[in-house]
């Protein structure tokens, strides 16, 4: 039979544990992944007792209570804390999220907070997305017009070609689909991923836009496009409710339509 092994530093360890000293009764064990570049040191996982009666009810709000009152030390990415900047994105129970629309509560026994799959970490729960960032780069994606720049004026849209963005627009770009795909997870490098063709196709369908046709050239790509099999991971798992494989989908169509 053959077996796999993944090499020895990075297996995680079994790490500290902070034991609760309030005496609460209303304890959360949360387990969470952490790994210090600066030390050379194997991944471990550190496990906190919390209380929740001084906790908000979200996700994030275990991670600052952690961080503000149990161990400074403990890195991740926040910011709006609203569901709209997609800082906080990161795999908690196995799904990866958003921390701060998560409720622990939701969460029936142990809570396991680990950084998005696939990406390399830059330290804790904070991963790597220079890839991601250079690949949304690369669909250029803003508004593409012919006319001179000197000509300044409003470009209009009908109502009912605004509606056809719904569902696009709203892409915050946090990684949690395209680090839920597999096909993304091996083919990285060239797979533009569930999140830059959901946002490829939100400016390929822009009425605005005078260059579709570059657009779905730039995309058409055994590698870049073709490697989604629509096994709909990146839809299950967007935190705001979008639909990317669908969005593929559509790319695939026009090209096969013309």
């Amino acid at each position: 039979m053959v077996q796999f092994n993944l090499p020895k530093n990075s297996k995680i360890l079994k790490g500290k544990h902070f034991k609760d000293k309030t005496g609460s009764s209303n304890i959360k064990v949360v387990h969470i992944y952490r790994w210090d570049p600066s030390k050379n040191e194997n991944p471990r996982e550190d496990t906190f007792e919390v209380d929740l009666n001084t906790c908000g009810n979200k996700v994030l709000d275990i991670l600052i209570k952690i961080k503000n009152e149990i161990d400074s030390s403990l890195t991740f990415r926040k910011s709006c804390a609203h569901g709209v900047c997609g800082s906080c994105a990161m795999n908690v129970g196995g799904i990866n999220t958003l921390s701060c629309m998560k409720s622990h509560n939701e969460i029936k026994g142990d809570l396991r907070i680990f950084p998005l799959p696939h990406l390399k970490v830059v330290k804790d729960l904070v991963g790597d997305l220079s890839t991601l960032y250079k690949q949304y780069e690369s669909i250029e994606p803003w508004l593409k017009i012919n006319e001179p720049k000197s000509q300044k004026k409003e470009i209009s849209q009908s109502k009912e070609n605004r509606e056809k963005l719904d569902g696009l627009y709203e892409c915050i770009m946090c990684a949690c689909c395209s680090t839920s795909c597999p096909s993304y997870w091996w083919n990285g490098e060239n797979y533009l991923g569930p999140a830059v063709l959901l946002q490829a196709y939100r400016w390929i369908s822009d009425s605005r836009d005078e260059e579709k046709k570059e657009r779905l050239k730039m995309v058409a790509d055994k590698l870049k496009l073709y490697r989604c099999h629509t096994i709909m991971n990146c839809t299950n798992s967007c935190p705001k409710g979008l639909n990317p494989a669908k969005a593929i989908g559509s790319i695939k169509k026009m090209l096969a339509t013309g």
